[in-house]
């Protein structure tokens, strides 16, 4: 693709996925920040961009995991508390849905501990420090479908793992519950 066709594209999809990321992320400056994120990606797939059959599509998809990536960086760097802070400082929360909040989280860094390596490092890169995929299957050499597998896998052990403390948690056997 040559630059003047780059930059046709860029003016053909540009308010298209300025439109898009800010649906999602709802601030102007993030959302111009991740289109210049996606032009840059797509710039750098170079010749690999004839492969595919919508640009448009292919555009849309990688905004869209990208602000869901954000969102998520913007999910984990809120959670992360100061020392010391006060039950009176949350107005959303009473101090009983914090300390039920607190539990579950540390019940879910527990289970995390105790999955395979592969899968609690997949899980630790992507959902507490917020890495896209490429950039886990760049740091673990994995190939991306791989690492889509990975995940989904560790997710799942996490979910069943926790669906049981929880019908521990309020006193039903697993004899009595449905599968979810």
């Amino acid at each position: 693709m040559t630059r003047a066709d780059f930059n046709d594209l860029v003016r053909q999809l540009n308010l298209n996925l300025y439109g898009y990321a800010f649906r999602i992320l709802h601030n102007q400056e993030e959302a111009e920040d991740a289109v210049q994120e996606i032009f840059i990606k797509l710039w750098n797939l170079g010749n690999k961009l004839d492969e595919y059959k919508s640009i448009g599509a292919l555009s849309t998809t990688m905004i869209k995991n990208f602000c869901i990536d954000q969102l998520r960086k913007r999910k984990y760097s809120s959670h992360e508390e100061p020392e010391g802070k006060d039950f009176q400082s949350s107005d959303s929360a009473s101090p009983y849905e914090l300390m039920e909040s607190r539990e579950s989280e540390d019940i879910l860094y527990h289970i995390i501990d105790q999955l395979p390596d592969i899968y609690k490092d997949a899980i630790r890169l992507r959902e507490i420090e917020g890495l896209s995929y490429e950039e886990i299957a760049d740091k673990t050499r994995q190939n991306i479908n791989t690492l889509r597998v990975t995940l989904s896998r560790a997710r799942k052990m996490i979910r069943n793992e926790f669906n049981k403390y929880q019908y521990e948690r309020r006193g039903i056997k697993e004899v009595n519950r449905k599968v979810l």
